[in-house]
């Protein structure tokens, strides 16, 4: 498939990263279909500004080329009957992270699994990891024509080239500078509390982030800020403003 042409996308979830998803997909020229937990009449119509179409869950992922989970990484396995249906070559990209306080423990990754790898095995297939690297405020309002010299980077990770090459195009479509991260098993690079997870850095930058990440200090660095956030703001469901988390971010992460 020609990765420039006209993608046929469904998207599940309508939080901040799956509104601004379904908007500039949209606004790029691609068909996208988007459904939440609740039903396609709760979907605001700011989401669908752009084209996207408000569906079910099982139509949002009939007959598309690419599905993005945008939804708690605690209801992944929720969804999984309705993946297990894609054929194979669908492409699969997931935008969640792990954050104890909001997804309740999970063992496996407690002890060190990569989140990831959790996901595709909660799933049954393969995945690409994309766009859980940036926060929403940034993603929704700093996105950047290609070329620009400060245009924000984000992280790709997958297993097959066929993912990798589709996640890093849509990304692109998103306003952003689509950095090749290597495998999913790489991909603990890019979670939570590491040096590239929602600092907005450049391209440029990126490549020294990923590399000087620490697996053992980054689920620290992450509940501290998540710390940070809570008292500053007062209450854990409240989005942080984007330019405080990214200066927080780069503080304790960096």
């Amino acid at each position: 498939m020609d990765n420039t042409k006209k993608m046929n996308i469904g998207i599940l979830g309508t939080g901040h990263i799956g509104k601004t998803l379904a908007r500039k997909l949209a606004e790029a020229g691609h068909d996208v279909k988007v459904a939440n937990s609740r039903g396609p009449e709760t979907i605001e119509a700011d989401v669908l500004a752009f084209g996207a179409r408000a569906v079910s869950k099982a139509e949002a992922v009939e007959g598309v080329d690419v599905v993005i989970l945008s939804i708690p990484l605690n209801r992944i396995s929720t969804i999984a009957p309705l993946i297990a249906k894609l054929p194979a070559e669908t492409v699969v990209i997931d935008t969640s992270n792990y954050y104890p306080h909001r997804d309740d423990k999970i063992d496996a990754i407690e002890a060190g699994q990569v989140e990831s790898l959790w996901v595709a095995e909660q799933l049954g297939r393969p995945i690409a990891k994309a766009w859980n690297a940036i926060g929403s405020g940034s993603f929704a309002t700093k996105g950047k024509p290609a070329g620009s010299p400060d245009r924000i980077a984000l992280p790709v990770a997958a297993d097959r080239e066929r993912d990798r090459s589709v996640a890093m195009a849509l990304v692109e479509d998103t306003g952003l500078d689509a950095f090749d991260a290597g495998t999913l098993a790489d991909s603990w690079r890019q979670q939570p509390g590491t040096p590239g997870y929602c600092t907005d850095l450049s391209r440029e930058q990126m490549a020294g982030a990923l590399a000087s990440a620490d697996a053992s200090r980054s689920p620290k660095r992450r509940d501290l800020a998540v710390a940070v956030f809570q008292e500053r703001l007062g209450d854990a469901k409240t989005n942080p403003d984007a330019d405080f988390g990214v200066r927080l971010n780069r503080v304790i992460f960096m």
